[in-house]
């Protein structure tokens, strides 16, 4: 009988539709065992760092899917950023990780970040959608089953009336040409609850949309307001 020896790895969950056909590709594969899911919290709000998610629908997507969730919290100060992260790889090297897989298609500048800060840890990076376009993505993802929710639109590129709908065929034939199907480059996020890697659907309500606004200031000192449509869940 051959025993496959699986790696040891951790999945770094965003809990929106690219990182759950990531999972579900690894899972499938089986050459990783998944020991958690590394997801990044705001210590104020308790909502997700990029997806906006409340931190209590995140524990109830791992539930579903069977793996432990592993919060790192993070405060304002984006200097402690680096650090937490830092402790949270050398925390699961002393576990004997030394793979950390994520759900990027192709943002070069975001991999190298990635792997200029894992691999002196001796930490691979691992990126199974990596090199596809984005169109082969979403039919990868469309084919999936897994369902999904769009939560979050940049204001300047998909308006409120994509908030709360699912991911099909018909939404993506919608979103104008000039927007990446996938929202790569930030165009929109998703909450995904059910199919692929989940056991069961995951359970929540979105009650209200509202716009927000975020304010960023560059390195040459200017500022840049950002506006998005916005997901609120009960």
């Amino acid at each position: 009988m051959i025993v496959t020896i699986r790696k040891k790895a951790v999945f770094n969950w965003s809990g929106g539709k690219d990182s759950a056909l990531a999972l579900y590709k690894v899972l499938q594969q089986n050459q990783f065992e998944v020991i958690a899911l590394l997801t990044t919290v705001n210590e104020e709000t308790k909502l997700s760092s990029m997806h906006a998610i409340p931190h209590a629908l995140i524990l109830k997507q791992a539930e579903s899917i069977g793996i432990p969730l592993y919060p790192v919290f993070l405060p304002k100060d984006i200097n402690i950023y680096e650090q937490r992260m830092l402790d949270a790889a050398n925390h699961f090297k002393e576990q004997g990780v030394a793979h950390f897989i994520f759900g990027d298609i192709y943002l070069t500048d975001v991999r190298k970040y990635r792997e200029d800060r894992l691999h002196p840890l001796g930490i691979e990076v691992v990126e199974p959608l990596w090199n596809q376009n984005s169109t082969e993505v979403i039919h990868d993802f469309l084919a999936s089953g897994i369902k999904t929710k769009i939560i979050v639109t940049d204001a300047s590129k998909l308006d409120e009336t994509f908030i709360g709908q699912d991911i099909s065929s018909a939404v993506i034939d919608s979103i104008p040409a000039e927007v990446d199907v996938c929202g790569e480059n930030g165009e929109y996020h998703t909450f995904s609850y059910a199919g692929g890697p989940f056991k069961h659907s995951v359970d929540f309500n979105i009650i209200e949309t509202k716009k927000m606004f975020y304010e960023f200031k560059l390195g040459n000192g200017e500022e840049m307001t950002y506006h998005y449509w916005q997901a609120i869940f009960e």
